[in-house]
């Protein structure tokens, strides 16, 4: 699948996001990272590098244009990854222009959860905080705050346009 990421798509569909919708965005977006992880550990990397290129073009919306995104295991000066590229980058690893970056979608995931404190639906639009909990094939639990923000695509779907994920604060 080639992927055009220089012009992006204009949002022509209009339809009010629902909460059902948003749930079933953060059901998905678990499945995917449990299916990238075992992609990876049956098949390698390069086969979850294609899985994850298919997630990223099916759930977040660099098609649109910038995604704002920032994961929970980046660091200066690349903790913000706006492009395709760095999003694949931080799933999957591989990429010599993202040297820190050892794949976080690749640490064994073999289950993920997705609890709300709150979604805001504002018609096209939708925000929703709360906790990705996620256990590894070992058992250890990690469990992360998360911000999600999503637009309709030109599919119909729900794309995500903001992600922010960080580890809970604790005072030492």
């Amino acid at each position: 699948m080639a992927h055009d990421h220089a012009a992006p798509k204009p949002v022509t569909l209009y339809a009010p996001i629902t909460q059902a919708e948003v749930e079933a965005a953060h059901t998905a977006w678990c499945g995917a990272l449990v299916a990238i992880a075992t992609e990876n550990d049956t098949k390698g990397q390069p086969a979850a590098k294609e899985l994850a290129k298919k997630v990223l073009d099916s759930a977040y919306g660099y098609g649109m244009g910038p995604v704002l995104f920032k994961p929970t295991l980046t660091v200066v000066p690349q903790t913000f990854r706006t492009t395709y590229d760095g999003a694949l980058a931080y799933f999957v690893g591989g990429d010599k222009a993202y040297p820190n970056d050892t794949g976080f979608a690749l640490k064994g995931w073999r289950k993920c959860e997705t609890s709300n404190n709150t979604i805001l639906i504002t018609g096209n639009s939708a925000l929703s905080m709360g906790n990705v909990t996620m256990w590894d094939s070992k058992g250890n639990v990690t469990k992360v705050d998360k911000t999600w923000g999503y637009a309709r695509g030109t599919d119909g779907g729900l794309k995500i346009v903001l992600h922010h994920s960080s580890l809970p604060y604790s005072a030492k």
